[in-house]
Protein backbone atom coordinates (compact mmCIF):
# COMPACT_ATOMS: atom_id res chain seq x y z
CA UNK A 1 0.00 0.00 0.00
CA UNK A 2 2.73 2.56 0.84
CA UNK A 3 4.48 1.64 -2.43
CA UNK A 4 1.24 2.22 -4.35
CA UNK A 5 0.77 5.58 -2.66
CA UNK A 6 4.32 6.65 -3.46
CA UNK A 7 3.88 5.64 -7.09
CA UNK A 8 0.56 7.49 -7.29
CA UNK A 9 2.05 10.64 -5.76
CA UNK A 10 5.01 10.54 -8.16
CA UNK A 11 2.66 10.18 -11.13
CA UNK A 12 0.46 12.99 -9.83
CA UNK A 13 3.46 15.32 -9.41
CA UNK A 14 4.70 14.49 -12.91
CA UNK A 15 1.31 15.26 -14.40
CA UNK A 16 1.04 18.51 -12.45
CA UNK A 17 4.48 19.59 -13.63
CA UNK A 18 3.56 18.66 -17.21
CA UNK A 19 0.32 20.67 -17.02
CA UNK A 20 2.15 23.69 -15.61
CA UNK A 21 4.80 23.52 -18.34
CA UNK A 22 2.17 23.24 -21.07
CA UNK A 23 0.18 26.17 -19.69
CA UNK A 24 3.36 28.27 -19.43
CA UNK A 25 4.32 27.46 -23.01
CA UNK A 26 0.83 28.42 -24.19
CA UNK A 27 1.10 31.74 -22.37
CA UNK A 28 4.57 32.37 -23.81
CA UNK A 29 3.34 31.58 -27.34
CA UNK A 30 0.39 33.92 -26.78
CA UNK A 31 2.85 36.70 -25.95
CA UNK A 32 4.78 35.96 -29.13
CA UNK A 33 1.56 36.11 -31.14
CA UNK A 34 0.60 39.36 -29.38
CA UNK A 35 3.46 41.06 -31.17
CA UNK A 36 1.27 41.04 -34.28
CA UNK A 37 -2.22 40.01 -33.12
CA UNK A 38 -4.39 42.21 -30.87
CA UNK A 39 -5.82 40.12 -28.00
CA UNK A 40 -9.58 39.56 -28.43
CA UNK A 41 -10.07 39.12 -24.68
CA UNK A 42 -8.15 38.95 -21.40
CA UNK A 43 -8.31 37.13 -18.08
CA UNK A 44 -9.80 40.26 -16.48
CA UNK A 45 -12.63 40.30 -19.06
CA UNK A 46 -13.44 36.67 -18.26
CA UNK A 47 -13.19 37.26 -14.51
CA UNK A 48 -15.58 40.23 -14.57
CA UNK A 49 -18.08 38.34 -16.72
CA UNK A 50 -18.01 35.37 -14.34
CA UNK A 51 -18.45 37.67 -11.34
CA UNK A 52 -21.49 39.27 -12.95
CA UNK A 53 -22.96 35.86 -13.76
CA UNK A 54 -22.40 34.57 -10.21
CA UNK A 55 -23.97 37.68 -8.65
CA UNK A 56 -26.76 37.88 -11.23
CA UNK A 57 -25.84 41.40 -12.31
CA UNK A 58 -25.70 42.85 -15.80
CA UNK A 59 -22.38 43.14 -17.55
CA UNK A 60 -21.66 45.04 -20.75
CA UNK A 61 -18.19 44.80 -22.23
CA UNK A 62 -16.79 47.94 -23.86
CA UNK A 63 -13.52 47.05 -25.54
CA UNK A 64 -12.00 48.20 -28.80
CA UNK A 65 -8.32 47.99 -29.72
CA UNK A 66 -6.81 51.11 -31.29
CA UNK A 67 -3.22 51.72 -32.48
CA UNK A 68 -0.89 53.66 -30.21
CA UNK A 69 -0.86 56.43 -32.82
CA UNK A 70 -4.55 57.02 -32.06
CA UNK A 71 -3.94 57.50 -28.34
CA UNK A 72 -2.93 60.98 -27.21
CA UNK A 73 0.75 61.25 -26.22
CA UNK A 74 -0.48 63.07 -23.11
CA UNK A 75 -2.39 59.97 -22.03
CA UNK A 76 0.57 57.72 -22.83
CA UNK A 77 2.87 59.93 -20.78
CA UNK A 78 0.40 60.31 -17.91
CA UNK A 79 0.00 56.55 -17.55
CA UNK A 80 3.76 56.01 -17.59
CA UNK A 81 4.26 58.79 -15.03
CA UNK A 82 1.54 57.33 -12.81
CA UNK A 83 2.23 53.63 -13.15
CA UNK A 84 5.84 53.10 -14.15
CA UNK A 85 8.14 56.14 -14.33
CA UNK A 86 11.17 53.99 -15.26
CA UNK A 87 9.29 52.10 -17.98
CA UNK A 88 11.89 52.84 -20.66
CA UNK A 89 14.85 52.11 -18.37
CA UNK A 90 14.03 48.75 -16.76
CA UNK A 91 13.75 45.29 -18.31
CA UNK A 92 10.41 44.29 -16.83
CA UNK A 93 11.05 44.78 -13.11
CA UNK A 94 11.75 48.04 -11.30
CA UNK A 95 13.46 46.89 -8.11
CA UNK A 96 13.74 50.41 -6.73
CA UNK A 97 9.99 50.99 -7.15
CA UNK A 98 9.26 47.65 -5.49
CA UNK A 99 11.37 48.64 -2.49
CA UNK A 100 9.75 52.08 -2.25
CA UNK A 101 6.25 50.58 -2.54
CA UNK A 102 7.03 48.09 0.23
CA UNK A 103 8.28 50.86 2.52
CA UNK A 104 5.26 53.06 1.75
CA UNK A 105 2.92 50.13 2.36
CA UNK A 106 4.45 49.55 5.79
CA UNK A 107 3.91 53.22 6.58
CA UNK A 108 0.34 53.17 5.26
CA UNK A 109 0.99 55.78 2.60
CA UNK A 110 1.09 53.83 -0.63
CA UNK A 111 -0.50 55.46 -3.72
CA UNK A 112 0.48 52.78 -6.21
CA UNK A 113 2.23 49.41 -6.11
CA UNK A 114 5.66 48.46 -7.38
CA UNK A 115 4.48 46.53 -10.42
CA UNK A 116 5.71 47.72 -13.79
CA UNK A 117 3.51 48.19 -16.84
CA UNK A 118 4.92 44.94 -18.24
CA UNK A 119 3.97 43.06 -15.08
CA UNK A 120 0.48 44.54 -15.13
CA UNK A 121 0.05 43.62 -18.79
CA UNK A 122 0.97 39.99 -18.10
CA UNK A 123 -1.38 39.94 -15.12
CA UNK A 124 -4.25 41.42 -17.15
CA UNK A 125 -3.78 39.01 -20.03
CA UNK A 126 -3.40 35.76 -18.08
CA UNK A 127 -4.18 36.02 -14.37
CA UNK A 128 -6.96 38.52 -13.70
CA UNK A 129 -7.08 40.55 -10.50
CA UNK A 130 -6.46 37.79 -7.96
CA UNK A 131 -3.30 37.37 -5.91
CA UNK A 132 -1.42 34.20 -5.08
CA UNK A 133 2.14 32.97 -4.78
CA UNK A 134 1.69 30.65 -7.78
CA UNK A 135 0.31 33.47 -9.92
CA UNK A 136 3.17 35.75 -8.91
CA UNK A 137 5.70 33.07 -9.71
CA UNK A 138 4.26 32.48 -13.17
CA UNK A 139 4.11 36.25 -13.76
CA UNK A 140 7.79 36.63 -12.88
CA UNK A 141 8.76 34.04 -15.50
CA UNK A 142 6.55 35.54 -18.23
CA UNK A 143 7.58 39.19 -17.82
CA UNK A 144 11.05 38.67 -19.38
CA UNK A 145 9.37 36.90 -22.31
CA UNK A 146 7.06 39.88 -22.84
CA UNK A 147 9.99 42.31 -22.72
CA UNK A 148 11.99 40.20 -25.18
CA UNK A 149 9.36 39.47 -27.82
CA UNK A 150 7.15 42.56 -27.65
CA UNK A 151 9.38 45.58 -27.03
CA UNK A 152 8.42 48.72 -25.14
CA UNK A 153 6.18 50.34 -27.75
CA UNK A 154 4.03 47.24 -28.22
CA UNK A 155 3.88 46.59 -24.46
CA UNK A 156 2.58 50.13 -23.91
CA UNK A 157 0.10 49.79 -26.79
CA UNK A 158 -1.24 46.50 -25.43
CA UNK A 159 -1.46 47.78 -21.86
CA UNK A 160 -3.31 50.96 -22.79
CA UNK A 161 -5.80 48.88 -24.77
CA UNK A 162 -6.53 46.11 -22.27
CA UNK A 163 -6.33 47.82 -18.88
CA UNK A 164 -9.60 48.22 -16.95
CA UNK A 165 -10.83 51.82 -16.66
CA UNK A 166 -14.31 51.42 -15.25
CA UNK A 167 -17.18 48.89 -14.98
CA UNK A 168 -16.91 46.93 -18.23
CA UNK A 169 -14.67 49.64 -19.70
CA UNK A 170 -11.34 48.48 -21.13
CA UNK A 171 -8.71 50.37 -23.05
CA UNK A 172 -7.94 54.01 -23.68
CA UNK A 173 -10.52 54.58 -26.40
CA UNK A 174 -13.56 53.50 -24.39
CA UNK A 175 -12.12 55.03 -21.22
CA UNK A 176 -12.03 58.46 -22.86
CA UNK A 177 -15.49 58.01 -24.32
CA UNK A 178 -16.93 56.72 -21.04
CA UNK A 179 -15.45 59.39 -18.77
CA UNK A 180 -15.16 62.39 -21.12
CA UNK A 181 -17.19 61.57 -24.26
CA UNK A 182 -14.19 62.17 -26.52
CA UNK A 183 -11.80 59.91 -28.42
CA UNK A 184 -8.45 58.85 -27.03
CA UNK A 185 -6.59 60.93 -29.59
CA UNK A 186 -8.30 64.14 -28.41
CA UNK A 187 -7.91 63.89 -24.64
CA UNK A 188 -6.01 66.81 -23.13
CA UNK A 189 -3.24 66.90 -20.55
CA UNK A 190 -5.44 67.51 -17.48
CA UNK A 191 -7.95 64.84 -18.48
CA UNK A 192 -5.14 62.38 -19.18
CA UNK A 193 -3.66 62.89 -15.72
CA UNK A 194 -7.05 62.35 -14.08
CA UNK A 195 -7.64 59.16 -16.08
CA UNK A 196 -4.19 57.84 -15.18
CA UNK A 197 -4.90 58.65 -11.54
CA UNK A 198 -7.73 56.12 -11.27
CA UNK A 199 -5.38 53.25 -12.08
CA UNK A 200 -5.11 50.64 -10.62
CA UNK A 201 -8.45 51.04 -8.78
CA UNK A 202 -10.81 51.99 -11.62
CA UNK A 203 -13.91 50.54 -9.96
CA UNK A 204 -13.43 52.67 -6.85
CA UNK A 205 -11.88 55.90 -8.16
CA UNK A 206 -13.41 58.58 -10.36
CA UNK A 207 -11.36 61.04 -12.47
CA UNK A 208 -13.20 64.08 -11.16
CA UNK A 209 -12.21 63.20 -7.59
CA UNK A 210 -8.50 62.75 -8.27
CA UNK A 211 -7.41 66.37 -7.84
CA UNK A 212 -4.37 65.79 -5.63
CA UNK A 213 -3.03 62.70 -7.35
CA UNK A 214 -3.56 64.12 -10.85
CA UNK A 215 -1.44 67.14 -9.87
CA UNK A 216 1.30 64.78 -8.70
CA UNK A 217 1.15 63.00 -12.06
CA UNK A 218 1.33 66.29 -13.95
CA UNK A 219 4.39 67.29 -11.93
CA UNK A 220 6.03 63.93 -12.68
CA UNK A 221 5.32 64.49 -16.38
CA UNK A 222 6.99 67.89 -16.23
CA UNK A 223 10.00 66.43 -14.46
CA UNK A 224 10.27 63.74 -17.15
CA UNK A 225 10.25 66.38 -19.89
CA UNK A 226 6.68 65.79 -21.12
Amino acid sequence: MPTFRKGFLRSLVRWLVLVIVVLWLMAALTLVAARWIDPPTTAVHVERRLQAWIHGTSYHLHYAFVPLSQISPDLQHAVIAAEDARFYQHHGFDWHAIQVAAEDDMEGGRIRGGSTITQQLVKNLFFGTGRSILRKGAEVTLVPVAELVLGKRRILELYLNVVEWGPGVYGAEFACRYHYRISARNIDRQQAARLAAILPLPLKRRPERMNRYSEIILERMRQMGW
